[in-house]
């Protein structure tokens, strides 16, 4: 929204300069983008009239020229193509100083010249010029152009918010600053202009929630050959718009002032009545602005009879509209549904000032009243007579009462207006409302659509009492100690244990690639996005992995060869009970040596030990179990499941060599995944006697079948062994010579102790003789010779 100053000021004008006036604005929520000057600095600048024009006597294209200037007639040579005996043009005196140049008396080709005619390019007004800049022929004499010319004004571009559409007219601006500042608010007369003739059109309303008001009339006898006063078209070029003729002129112009679109028609182009009605299936019609569209039923039309007019509410018909030479016009003032124009201009491609306004909302109380003030511009400039106006009004948006309460007003600001500040701020608003003992009974206005609540209002008060005197109070929060509770580890605690084994940290989106959800888990049904953000990012990941992978290959292509990496996040799955659950889970990926490469210890590729240590860390305290296991994205003979007390809680394993391959990567990489609640349990610690007594060591030496798992070995042993057997561990493992294929050789170590006493042979030989008895009957083992 750009606009004069000048335009601005002759309705309101309060006692601020251009920059402080702008910062009031922008203090009060309408910003002001930026402020320019019409033209650069001059001074000496006259109006002036040409007397005679003579040719110079040594120059084909240099003229002498006899110039009044109010105050004196000088002499004074020009080379303008348009410079001509009786023309009133902008002469800069000697001593003017002019962008860029100053004037001073010279003689050009021997002819003295005291002083310039000048141009809009060499006055800063214009980037081009084509000749002196001719002034009206009633532009006084004597007078001080930059005066005369309007050119001590500025333009203001305001960046409005999408609610406020009621300062997009100069009017609704010249409002907000008066309720700004309290400066007096001097508006236009309202004027009704009077009937000169009787003749009407038909207008049939066929969408009346589309256009619930429409407003018409026409005009005869108007004259379209008169100049346009300079004041008009000035504005118009100040707000961004070119002068066309003097009817689309005034159009445009009540337009900028009022925020209220209008159309002229020809008349002479109108083929019966006035339809306002959505367009068929198959129309075609071709704008103003020479674009040829096809036009879809949802699509609001003005046509007559034959044919559509104009594109309602957006733009008018390039076959309908005020050309040079017509006489009669039809005046169409009218309001139509944000919701019937919302989303036009995105489909059509282009937006128009109409549109812009519509689907914000315009002051439907006000349409007649810009249909009079643009009829009575007309009259005063065009000439022409005023036909009735005809007015098809159905049902427009209500505007409900609302109350705003004080106690509510003092809650949400935090601060006390009292009721006189409060009736005076509506008052200023110009706001119709009704005072009680503690609430104010406030109607919105037309022109507001965006108020329809109480906080509405309310912001209203704080924007007129003045953001900046608002004082900010910083939040004061009690603080208190949260239990810490050390039965249960913390999400940190599980963070803290990895970090200090290496590993760091990465965050991924939940949103993955499908391919790795059938790859590295072979989950075919994944949880599909309906809007994915990107075409590799189109589901909901139920395994971490695929995206450590993802940030392994970003670490390798930038030359790192050890990579140790961990995420803590939420996964989703579907089961018997819901299409989508989250889980939250712990996963890590080791690649590359098992440490840095140093001298004091060799090189060697991590293996699926050393993350079984990691996960072990992780899982302190706990009675933690693998075994064998499959898993579509692991190696067959080097993976295993994760269990704790007897509940799978996970697995971890090398990455299997298809995917390793298919992957790009050179040397294994092992994994591991966890289900996060599973590692959160903590056990408490517990007082035991520390025996005095030294322990017993008793070794046994077994044979057993190379599937008898170790782990089931020990996890048997420990749940039947004695009291005073105090550990079991395995030391050995032998295959090989003298030993059966199918058989493996398994050897433990047993430690026994007692805490009241030391030990004998025979008891030491008892409880290791039911271990051995358990291996025998568990496990079908024999004791090697």
């Amino acid at each position: 929204m750009k606009f004069s100053e000048n335009w601005l000021r002759s309705f309101v004008n309060p006692s601020l300069s251009s920059d402080e006036l702008a910062h009031a604005l922008t203090m009060a929520g309408i910003e002001v983008e930026s402020i320019e000057a019409v033209a650069a600095v001059f001074d000496k600048v006259v109006v002036a009239e040409v007397l005679t024009v003579e040719k110079h006597p040594e120059a084909d294209r240099l003229k002498v020229c006899s110039v009044d200037t109010g105050a004196e007639t000088l002499q004074i040579v020009c080379g303008a193509p348009n410079v001509s005996a009786g023309v009133k043009v902008p002469c800069a005196m000697i001593g003017a100083t002019l962008p860029g140049f100053a004037i001073k008396k010279t003689k050009l080709r021997g002819i003295d010249s005291s002083g310039m005619l000048c141009s809009a390019k060499e006055l800063g007004i214009s980037d081009a010029a084509d000749g002196l800049l001719l002034l009206s022929a009633d532009a006084p004499v004597g007078v001080d152009f930059r005066s005369y010319f309007g050119l001590d004004d500025h333009v203001f571009t305001l960046k409005l918010t999408p609610n406020r559409a009621d300062c997009l007219g100069v009017l609704g601006v010249a409002r907000e600053v008066a309720a700004i500042t309290s400066a007096g608010l001097a508006l236009p007369e309202k004027k009704s202009v009077s009937e000169e003739i009787s003749d009407t059109l038909a207008v049939q309303v066929a969408a009346p929630e589309a256009c619930p008001l429409y407003c018409g009339r026409i005009m005869r006898d108007v004259n379209l050959d008169v100049p346009v006063p300079l004041w008009l078209t000035q504005r118009l070029e100040r707000s961004g718009l070119r002068p066309i003729n003097p009817v689309v002129d005034i159009t445009n112009y009540v337009l900028l002032e009022t925020g209220q679109p209008m159309h002229a028609f020809d008349l002479a182009k109108i083929n019966g009545a006035i339809r306002v009605r959505y367009a068929d299936r198959g129309e075609q019609m071709q704008l103003l602005n020479g674009n040829q569209i096809d036009l879809d039923t949802g699509m609001l039309l003005i046509a007559d009879e034959q044919k559509p007019l104009a594109l309602a509410g957006i733009m008018g018909g390039l076959d309908s509209g005020v050309t040079q030479g017509a006489t009669d016009i039809f005046l169409e003032s009218a309001f139509f549904s944000p919701d019937a124009i919302s989303g036009k201009s995105f489909q059509l491609g282009f937006s128009s000032d109409s549109a812009y306004r519509f689907e914000r909302g315009v002051d439907f109380a006000a349409t007649r009243d810009a249909l009079e003030r643009a009829t009575d511009l007309i009259q005063t400039i065009c000439g022409g007579k005023a036909g009735p106006v005809m007015e098809i009004k159905h049902e427009l948006p209500q505007r409900p009462l609302v109350n705003v309460r004080g106690e509510r007003i003092k809650r949400v600001l935090g601060i006390d207006i009292s009721r006189q500040q409060i009736s005076d701020y509506f008052e200023r608003l110009q706001f119709e409302f009704s005072p009680g003992e503690d609430v104010f009974t406030v109607t919105p206005p037309s022109y507001r659509f965006d108020l329809a609540i109480e906080e509405d209002f309310i912001e209203e008060l704080a924007r007129i009492h003045g953001y900046d005197r608002i004082p900010a109070y910083y939040p004061n929060g009690g603080m208190a100690m949260l239990p810490a509770p050390e039965s249960k580890y913390t999400a940190m605690d599980v963070k803290r244990c990895l970090i200090a084994r290496d590993y760091q940290e990465v965050i991924n989106y939940a949103f993955v690639d499908s391919v790795w959800e059938l790859d590295l888990v072979n989950n075919d049904r994944p949880i599909a996005l309906q809007n994915p953000i990107a075409s590799q990012m189109n589901v909901m990941r139920s395994t971490l992995i695929g995206g450590l992978i993802a940030n392994l290959h970003f670490n390798l292509n930038r030359k790192q060869i050890r990579v140790r990496l961990f995420e803590m996040g939420c996964c989703f799955i579907r089961d018997d009970e819901s299409d989508c659950k989250q889980i939250e889970k712990l996963a890590g990926l080791s690649y590359g040596d098992v440490v840095p490469e140093q001298w004091g210890i060799p090189a060697r590729s991590v293996d699926f030990y050393d993350v079984k240590a990691d996960v072990e860390a992780l899982c302190k305290g706990k009675a933690i179990h693998f075994r064998k296991f499959a898993h579509p994205a692991l190696h067959p003979g080097k993976s295993a499941q994760i269990v704790i007390e007897g509940k799978p809680i996970g697995w971890l394993g090398e990455l299997h060599p298809r995917w390793q391959k298919k992957y790009g990567l050179q040397r294994n990489t092992v994994l591991f995944e966890i289900v996060l609640d599973s590692l959160m349990p903590r056990s408490l610690p517990a007082v035991k006697e520390i025996s005095k007594f030294p322990p017993v060591r008793r070794d046994i030496a077994i044979i057993v079948d190379n599937e008898v798992s170790v782990d089931s070995l020990l996890f048997a042993l420990n749940a039947e062994k004695s009291a005073i057997v105090s550990d079991i561990s395995l030391f050995d493992i032998y295959r090989g010579k003298g030993m059966d294929s199918s058989k493996k050789s398994l050897a433990f170590r047993v430690l026994l102790q007692d805490t009241e006493k030391t030990l004998t042979d025979e008891e030491a030989d008892s409880a290791v003789a039911s271990i051995v008895e358990i291996l025998k009957n568990k496990f079908s083992a024999a004791l090697r010779n």
